[in-house]
């Protein structure tokens, strides 16, 4: 057994036998590049952005780099999460497709259609605004409370599909977070393309994780406002229809709680059938604690890929709750004595097979 130690750098664990074999891309939050690394830690590829992280990058199956820049002189530059510019890159970096809107934020998702979900801020109606309880009075950014937009954009730029919260949702239907400032109402952090066509979601503010309908718009899923999740990132849906989530724990109802938790909820009944807090079956849950950021992935080997974003630790847990690879990350300084205590946060962490499609550049 391994346990984060913030003070070592690097590949920290690796049990080869049960690990899922492949290669791991992450994003560092300082800097303004993305790296992918062998099982071992060693560099593959690292892309040299010209933007600094929005948030953080996706290897496409063509191969390329799908990264979520941020510009410096946005309207919304200082809200977590401000982006401003979406950037398809080759494997040497060579940008081929880009996307510009300086109310971008977060996530976004390459259909399968070709297209791409991003979330974009919009301002709140005003007669709406006023109704949303909770929240520093007056933290309000210039009066203004920023709500959600999830387009569909075309290759070239245009919009396929558009859908606003504020028109689907009450601003009393579910509760947001009683302390955050009240600058955004909802703080959505993905949106996720399902199988059958309809979108994903997470809204951090206010603790749930939604599936939308996309032909009505309407919620046709919504789960963890009730105290099961606080400020959660990352959902997906597993082959099994169940949903997998980053629970970040910050703050739930206004309380600390100081660890972080994945968890896989089945939305058929709304039961939680999986989860991993730490090791020793959560008697050391303080082992993982993640304010913000963060990601978590399902593995086809089933075990589950964990970035502990704040600390800038990656981990692979089996189902049973066993460790088997660590990395802690160093990047993007590289003058950093291994032995430093400082932590080098990461947006997030993927796991790519090596029979994934974009990794045939490396054949």
């Amino acid at each position: 057994m391994s346990f984060a130690r913030t003070s070592i750098k690097g590949l920290v664990f690796c049990d080869s036998r049960r690990a899922y074999r492949g290669l791991t891309l992450f994003t560092p939050v300082e800097g303004k590049g993305v790296w992918l690394i062998d099982m071992f830690g060693g560099i593959v590829n690292q892309w040299e952005m010209s933007y600094e992280p929005g948030c953080y990058g996706e290897l496409l199956p063509n191969g390329n780099l799908l990264y979520a820049g941020r510009l410096g002189n946005g309207p919304l530059t200082d809200i977590e999460g401000a982006g401003g510019i979406l950037l398809e890159v080759d494997w040497a970096g060579k940008t081929v497709w880009e996307y510009k809107d300086e109310y971008l934020h977060h996530a976004f998702y390459r259909m399968k259609n070709g297209n791409t979900l991003v979330l974009k801020w919009v301002e709140v109606p005003k007669e709406t605004a006023e109704k949303v309880k909770g929240g520093d009075p007056g933290s309000e950014r210039k009066g203004v409370m920023w709500g959600e937009a999830i387009l569909e954009i075309r290759p070239n730029g245009k919009t396929a599909w558009e859908w606003f919260a504020h028109e689907h949702l009450g601003p009393q239907e579910i509760l947001r977070c009683p302390i955050c400032p009240r600058d955004t109402w909802l703080h959505a952090n993905a949106c996720i393309e399902l199988p059958d066509g309809n979108i994903l979601a997470s809204f951090a503010k206010i603790n749930t994780v939604a599936i939308i309908d996309k032909k009505t718009g309407d919620i046709k899923w919504h789960w963890g406002s009730t105290g099961e999740l606080a400020h959660p990132h990352s959902p997906t849906m597993l082959e099994n229809g169940n949903v997998l989530i980053f629970d970040n724990g910050f703050h739930p109802n206004g309380m600390a709680q100081n660890y972080s938790r994945l968890l896989e909820v089945d939305p058929s009944s709304d039961e939680m059938v999986w989860s991993y807090d730490g090791p020793n079956d959560g008697d050391m849950k303080q082992l993982i604690y993640s304010s913000m950021y963060s990601n978590c992935q399902r593995l086809p080997n089933g075990n589950t890929l964990g970035c502990e974003g704040t600390t800038g630790r990656i981990f692979e847990v089996t189902m049973g709750g066993d460790l088997v690879w660590e990395f802690v990350n160093y990047l993007p300084r590289w003058d950093t004595s291994p032995t430093r205590s400082r932590s080098y946060p990461v947006y997030s962490a993927y796991r790519y097979g090596v029979d994934y499609p974009g990794l045939r550049v490396l054949k």
